[in-house]
């Protein structure tokens, strides 16, 4: 088996789970909230507002014992370079989210140099938020003479009135391991009109010499092509798109194919440890390379399962950290008794299971009946409850179905690990029908167990017509990759 999914921080996974220098190519885009004021990033940790995260990281980039421990790590991994770097960085900007935020980025790139092999790359993807500091620490922990390039991936957006000039592009960081790359394979981009007519009718070389200039000197065809620079123009997904799935930060698989083909060979390992909806490993099993995907949400675990699944048929990978079968999530559901984060965590990977979103987006409080939604048709709504007791019985429907009068919502789903009682089953008959216009009516309470969600994944519900923007399925792609053997 040679492709692999974690569910977990990236940072125990890379320890516990991925050998030293068994990758060729990395490729990360960190999570970081660059629409919240830039100001509040850097309020202490006694400020009354901070940067708000996706839901997994909500409790990740602050200031507090986790930064602190990060911080401390790096003083004594014995990268000098890093530890100086990081620690003037603390002089200067003091204990708040944005020092949290490099303390925690600092510890897991040196654990990503350790993976890496001596021939091996990295891409680092961020935005102006954070740029700046993180091309610092990449030059600490890879070396400033490892840096390759800035790459600019421009694109369009709808454009808004502000007071400063739009922001249409990113920023990736291209570092190697060692001086030279060991993989590098040069791409093409058409040429420039004026540069086709100076060409037009001429027999010339394309080919450039050790120091990156044109060395037309031996007679060839003509040629209409010329190196990829380091500006990139790919378009952002629209949102008619097929490949969108409805992940907010979704980028381009062609981002993704170009950084791939440009820095690995087909058999290559290539890594996301911030593997958010899937892209990176999606190109990487599109273009026959072995690849490793780590992310801390279950939503998004549950995504890239299905991404792939629908993408390639055939597709074999392993996921970690997540039950696979019903004495597994009995497990996760058991430890979630006596730990209130174990039952989150059920919770959310159930959800998962059928492609729901939290309902209350994993705050930890009070959540209404509320523990996840699906939405359908134009402005219909699911309503899932979640329940992982052994002690299931007919007053849970009732209480589902006064949660869906009281939201006025179209449907209830009872998501369950227990087995229901025929009580249970006949009470949620008595709710009746929901009819969407041009649809055959559904049962308005549904009663799904986690094994069937587990075996039927969203085919277990039967909703009139799912929402586009509730993750979609991937469109189909080609799949020719040669299966090897990973060692990890």
């Amino acid at each position: 088996m040679t492709n692999h999914l974690y569910y977990g921080d990236n940072l125990s996974v890379l320890r516990k789970s991925i050998a030293d220098e068994c990758v060729d190519l990395i490729y990360l885009d960190p999570p970081f909230n660059s629409n919240a004021s830039y100001n509040v990033l850097f309020k202490g940790p006694q400020g009354n507002q901070s940067a708000a995260q996706i839901e997994a990281f909500d409790d990740t980039w602050h200031w507090n014992d986790s930064a602190e421990s990060a911080f401390q790590e790096v003083r004594r991994s014995g990268n000098g370079a890093a530890a100086s770097m990081l620690n003037a960085m603390r002089g200067f900007l003091g204990d708040n989210d944005m020092m949290a935020y490099l303390a925690m980025m600092a510890v897991r790139l040196l654990e990503l140099h350790r993976v890496l092999k001596p021939t091996g790359s990295l891409y680092l993807h961020c935005d102006p938020t954070a740029s700046h500091y993180l091309k610092i620490l990449l030059d600490a922990v890879f070396g400033a003479a490892n840096f390759q390039n800035e790459i600019i991936w421009s694109y369009r957006r709808w454009p808004t009135k502000a007071r400063r000039f739009q922001r249409m592009h990113d920023v990736i960081f291209y570092y190697t391991k060692s001086s030279e790359p060991g993989v590098f394979n040069t791409l093409y981009q058409e040429a420039s009109e004026s540069s086709k007519k100076r060409w037009k009718g001429k027999k010339q070389n394309v080919t450039f010499d050790e120091t990156g200039h044109r060395n037309p000197t031996a007679e060839t065809s003509d040629e209409s092509t010329v190196p990829l620079n380091t500006v990139w123009p790919i378009p952002v997904i629209a949102p008619v798109s097929k490949e969108r799935l409805g992940y907010p930060t979704q980028k381009p698989v062609a981002l993704l194919e170009r950084i791939i083909n440009a820095s690995s060979n087909p058999g290559d390992v290539v890594l996301d440890p911030f593997c958010g909806c899937g892209t990176t490993v999606h190109a990487a099993q599109k273009l026959d390379r072995q690849w490793i995907g780590i992310d801390v949400t279950h939503l998004a675990i549950g995504l890239i399962e299905k991404r792939l699944r629908d993408a390639f048929p055939k597709v074999e990978f392993t996921t970690h950290g997540v039950p696979q079968d019903i004495a597994g999530a009995r497990d996760l559901a058991n430890r979630g008794r006596d730990d209130k984060n174990y039952y989150f965590e059920f919770e959310k990977w159930a959800l998962s299971l059928i492609n729901a979103q939290p309902g209350n987006q994993s705050k930890k409080g009070a959540d209404k009946g509320i523990d996840g939604n699906i939405y359908f048709g134009r402005t219909d709504r699911a309503i899932v409850s979640v329940k992982a007791g052994e002690n299931v019985g007919v007053a849970m429907i009732r209480d589902l179905r006064g949660v869906i009068e009281r939201e006025g919502a179209a449907i209830g789903i009872f998501l369950t690990l227990t087995e229901p009682t025929k009580p249970m089953v006949a009470e949620a008959a008595s709710a009746g029908q929901c009819t969407v216009e041009g649809f055959a009516p559904v049962p308005r309470i549904q009663i799904v167990t986690i094994q069937q969600a587990m075996d039927l994944r969203d085919r277990a519900l039967i909703l009139p017509a799912r929402r586009d923007d509730t993750f979609k399925k991937a469109p189909r792609e080609a799949d020719h990759r040669a299966q090897g053997k990973l060692d990890l």
